[in-house]
């Protein structure tokens, strides 16, 4: 791995270790980082991972860089956003489930103070930074429909430590016209007739790019691109669906087969590992009584995901035109893997217009009378292509085992990666970024930012598994709505709330089809202890939540 003289990698020995304290290096030789991150994607959507969808660029990226295939995130978006951000878990954080305050510190639903995010820790180690997308981690929104923003906003990007920002504020919405989008501290509207989030994401973060040379600043930069596509609802441009027609005729039981294969020929999985049985609420693809429109469903989520890589290839070009691309590192993930939800009329809220920007009716609901797409539609693709989209993993969103937790993980970095196209399997974690920065960088985690004190990261630096070193770690560990697991080695405890814990050997099956509970139940006990320990540590509560003031 070719490294700048000046920048000094530390490995972490445990979770809980601060980084060493390197030699400071120049701005001028400490890389950029671009952190673009897809949300409920699976596993196995993109090109570079085994899927069909056709992502030229990722794919690229890949080629050219390393990806980690055992990369973890924490199931749900807006716990992974805030273990992201700061280098904890999410409990931490103070976003144990979601962005509602449930009485305790854990589940505050807004980033804790006494956690640093990684644009106030990298802007302190002299860093610019700048984020295009999704925020997702407060509840602090005042009355975004009429643009007013909260009396007193405590946790917004802009006062967490990025100086630039475009997006929405809230988790989700319509492509066509979001609910809370903002440009630094104040609410817009969208700015163009043919308006679509994900474009505008990343020509938001292309710009910034350019923004950032053309300013003459010298110092290097964070952008964090955090796209909602593709997320429900399915919203995607007439082009982009046409270009996807008939793809998934055959439907998804042959869809699995040959994502799996296809996996296996790329070494992404190991051929010992069998291939999950289809979900048993999903029907045999013969016995489907609506294949146009469950067809449909999956060719609009192809296209979504079709369109970020396509804005991925712009802020790539950028990059290129700035002449900051060879000194880059880019890395691309997913907050949580493919998503069951299954969308009624029943459905309200926030996120979900009853009307589009112009006054017409929308209708919600996964209805096979209504043909999904445009802004008049709001539905979402289901268990039966989530259940695809994780191939070769069991369960989704939500849940814990590998089907919901499960990223792809590609970083590419040319000043800094001399190998090109390999797999790595050290596992990793979303709370592993922030440390990585910070090595990469040579600097440390601060213990305060602006007279408040903040805690120590819990992540690794991954920099050593860049050129197939190993990553010293204790586990990993994960809860979200009673699903528990921790992963230690090759080995994960985990349990669905109220289920039973499983053991599974990851190495020899991580499809997670041999449970070895019964014949090695010291190694649960111990590992259960583990869980146990963390959990006590971290402020996890039992679910279902009890109010707690």
């Amino acid at each position: 791995m070719t490294i700048p003289r000046s920048i000094v990698f530390v490995v972490a020995v445990t979770a809980s270790a601060a980084l060493a304290s390197p030699p400071a290096a120049s701005s001028a030789e400490r890389p950029n980082f671009v952190l673009v991150m897809a949300d409920d994607m699976g596993y196995s959507d993109i090109g570079c991972f085994g899927g069909e969808i056709r992502t030229p660029n990722l794919d690229r990226l890949a080629a050219n860089g390393v990806r980690f295939t055992h990369f973890y995130n924490t199931a749900r978006c807006c716990p992974t956003r805030a273990a992201l951000l700061t280098g904890r878990y999410s409990h931490q954080a103070g976003v144990g489930h979601m962005v509602d305050d449930r009485g305790t510190r854990g589940y505050r639903g807004e980033l804790a103070r006494d956690s640093a995010t990684m644009a106030e820790s990298l802007g302190a180690a002299g860093y610019a930074t700048g984020m295009s997308g999704k925020w997702h981690v407060t509840h602090n929104l005042g009355k975004p429909r009429e643009g007013i923003e909260p009396e007193s906003r405590t946790n917004w990007p802009v006062d967490r430590g990025f100086e630039s920002f475009y997006g929405t504020i809230h988790g989700a919405g319509s492509f066509y016209d979001p609910v809370t989008l903002a440009r630094g501290e104040d609410y817009i509207e969208r700015d163009r007739d043919d308006f679509h989030y994900t474009d505008r994401i990343n020509e938001e973060a292309a710009d910034y790019v350019r923004r950032h040379a053309a300013a003459g600043d010298g110092r290097p930069f964070l952008l964090y691109v955090a796209h909602t596509a593709p997320h429900w609802p399915l919203h995607a441009r007439p082009e982009d669906i046409e270009a996807c027609a008939g793809r998934y005729d055959r439907g998804w039981d042959a869809l699995r087969e040959t994502r799996h294969a296809r996996m296996k020929s790329m070494g992404i999985v190991d051929p010992d590992w069998p291939l999950t049985p289809r979900d048993g609420r999903v029907k045999p693809w013969a016995e489907v009584t609506h294949p146009e429109w469950q067809a449909r469903r999956m060719e609009v989520y192809a296209a979504q995901v079709e369109q970020l890589d396509r804005g991925i290839g712009d802020i790539v070009e950028a990059l290129q035109e700035t002449g900051t691309y060879e000194n880059t590192v880019f890395v691309f993930i997913a907050d949580n893997g493919g998503c069951a939800e299954e969308i009624t009329a029943g459905w309200g809220g926030l996120s979900i217009p009853k009307e589009t920007h112009d006054g017409r009716s929308v209708a919600r609901g996964n209805d096979p009378e209504v043909m999904p797409g445009d802004d008049e539609s709001y539905q979402s693709y289901g268990i039966p292509w989530a259940n695809a989209s994780n191939t070769p993993f069991r369960f989704y969103k939500h849940h814990v085992h590998e089907g919901g937790i499960a990223s792809p993980c590609i970083v590419h970095w040319p000043a800094g990666i001399d190998v090109r196209g390999e797999l790595r399997t050290a596992p990793g974690h979303v709370i592993d970024l922030l440390p990585t920065f910070l090595d990469l960088a040579g600097a440390t985690p601060p213990k305060e930012i602006d007279g408040r004190p903040v805690e120590s990261v819990e992540g690794v630096s991954l920099a050593p598994a860049f050129d197939g070193g190993d990553v010293d770690r204790e586990a990993i560990y994960w809860e979200h709505e009673g699903n528990r697991a921790v992963r230690r080695g090759r080995w994960k405890l985990v349990s669905r709330h109220r289920g039973p814990w499983e053991l599974y050997d990851l190495v020899a099956d991580r499809t997670e089809t041999r449970n070895r509970a019964a014949e090695e139940s010291a190694r649960v006990v111990g590992m259960m202890a583990m869980y146990d320990a963390w959990a006590a540590r971290c402020g996890v509560r039992p679910w279902p939540l009890q109010q707690s003031k």
